[in-house]
């Protein structure tokens, strides 16, 4: 495994799963919320179902990518979750996500290095390393989101 893939790796793992210098992990965020709470709207914010959604929706695009796969993900659909109007379902979803982040981290640390400056899908997209990094950087966008309409919520 190369230097720079274990990283990425790594960071991913570490934004949703825990272990990051900023203490705070997608995981640990949602292991309280309910499926009401999710659902609840805060003023004019997105719910945290719908920021979870949105996360998740471009964690399969880069999996399905980096799994020989089109992109086919539109970011106009980024944010059309299905409905989820109970506590199995929303611990589901989230279970779904967890197994497709480890997924993708298990395909990022057998990337070689080499291959990051390779064009993702299309040179508008730019080179795989920038959609990678740029997945960690949003998922920590978004997580601060939740993390503030938790606050509100509770």
């Amino acid at each position: 495994m190369d230097h720079l893939s274990a990283q990425l790796a790594k960071h991913l793992r570490e934004v949703f799963f825990g272990g990051n210098w900023t203490c705070s992990n997608l995981k640990d965020q949602l292991k309280d919320v309910t499926y009401i709470q999710a659902n609840q709207q805060v003023s004019s914010c997105n719910t945290i179902i719908s920021l979870t959604y949105h996360i998740q929706y471009y964690v399969q695009s880069i999996l399905q990518v980096m799994n020989g796969g089109a992109l086919d993900s539109k970011d106009i659909y980024s944010y059309d979750h299905p409905k989820m109007d109970n506590q199995k379902q929303w611990e589901e979803f989230q279970q779904s996500i967890w197994s497709s982040v480890e997924s993708l981290a298990s395909q990022i640390e057998l990337m070689p290095n080499e291959n990051y400056q390779n064009i993702f899908v299309d040179e508008k997209y730019g080179n795989y390393f920038r959609n990678i990094l740029g997945l960690i950087e949003h998922t920590h966008y978004h997580l601060g989101q939740i993390a503030l309409l938790k606050k509100f919520i509770n």
